[in-house]
């Protein structure tokens, strides 16, 4: 029987693969856990593993390049030799990541069908090098698992060639599964130290690499009109230190800077929060899901996750402080009733994502 190789890079990557992995173990369909090291160190990677009681993955990759172009080159190459040892059915990748498009091209190139979970999602900011991952990995897959119609139609629209297959969002999943484990075992809120807050995250390339940005959020945190939790991503603290502005940042009476979080205790945070304030894109799902529904403002110019806007979770504020700013204090004030359904599906996307590759690949497993 072939595996079905399943390949997790960083945080957002083991979060929604874990449902996968968890439907795929229920099926009794034999499968190998590949993480590829983009989030090598421990708070970025392992501790979420940990946190999701995922067994220990089967072949870790340590990767040793720094540049985006060296790292997806080194995991692809490494990638490739795994795959001639593996022999799998199908390769399984989620997201927009170096990891996630350097994996594909392995599979790619040995004809080995890839599976596309979260396929579809659009920015249309070629900005963003995400943007370009995605893109890739969708035109490369056989298997398009797109989370929402709006994902369905962006793939019909670019005529892939793969099948498209309407499962909904793991991100859901996940937090369905895992919230109730998490206000359990989680102590965070214990170490923060104010009533009502909002939970901030920053660390897209295009945003802290950007000096006039970083400075713009910096200067957002200082200035909000609620205290601020701000889990510090890596590269952020590297672009804080590069520019010396660590010391100011920690220094603001109004925020709280925590190393980066494990899953609990992150969900925590977020059921928690008052609002979010964010440049990720995972987070923008996970606050539409049942037990958080919270409302989201989205540091960005552009979104891939039209959906959360559209049903009045998200709104897209841009960089600049002064808008950031205003649009806090809105939001602050006017308590808006959100929906009770996520618009990224019911918690099942998982399952239908295995049922569909249990359909295709029976006859090799």
């Amino acid at each position: 029987m072939k595996p079905v190789v399943v390949v997790a890079g960083t945080r957002p990557e083991i979060v929604k693969m874990a449902p996968i992995i968890r439907a795929l173990n229920k099926a009794k369909i034999p499968s190998v856990f590949v993480q590829c090291g983009q989030h090598y160190d421990y708070n970025m990677a392992r501790q979420f593993i940990e946190n999701l009681e995922l067994p220990t993955p089967d072949f870790s990759l340590k990767i040793e390049a720094s540049s985006a172009g060296t790292q997806t080159a080194e995991i692809m190459m490494k990638m490739d030799r795994l795959l001639v040892q593996i022999e799998p059915s199908i390769l399984v990748v989620e997201g927009d990541t170096n990891s996630v498009l350097a994996s594909a091209l392995a599979a790619n190139k040995q004809e080995i069908p890839i599976g596309h979970v979260e396929a579809g999602l659009r920015s249309f900011d070629l900005r963003m090098p995400e943007e370009h991952n995605r893109r890739l990995t969708d035109h490369m897959s056989k298997y398009l698992f797109a989370p929402t119609e709006k994902a369905k139609a962006n793939l019909l629209k670019e005529n892939v060639w793969g099948g498209i297959y309407l499962t909904g969002n793991t991100a859901i999943d996940a937090v369905v599964e895992h919230l109730p484990i998490a206000l359990k075992k989680s102590n965070i809120m214990s170490k923060i130290p104010f009533e009502t807050f909002a939970l901030a995250t920053a660390h897209r390339a295009e945003n802290v690499d950007d000096l006039s940005v970083l400075e713009s959020f910096m200067g957002v945190f200082s200035e909000s009109p609620i205290p601020i939790v701000y889990p510090m991503h890596p590269r952020t603290r590297r672009r804080l230190q590069e520019n010396r502005m660590l010391a100011k940042t920690q220094a603001f009476k109004n925020i709280l800077i925590l190393p980066p979080l494990g899953y609990l205790d992150f969900l925590v945070l977020m059921k928690n929060c008052r609002l979010i304030v964010t440049d990720s894109g995972g987070i923008q799902e996970e606050a539409t899901a049942p037990g958080i529904r919270k409302p989201v403002l989205v540091m960005r110019l552009s979104t891939e996750r039209p959906e959360a806007v559209e049903a009045g979770f998200s709104k897209v504020v841009g960089t600049d402080k002064k808008e950031i700013l205003a649009a806090m204090s809105e939001a602050c004030r006017d308590r808006v009733n959100l929906p009770y359904a996520s618009p990224f599906g019911d918690g099942t996307a998982g399952q239908k994502t295995v049922d569909i590759i249990k359909e295709n690949f029976a006859q090799d497993m």
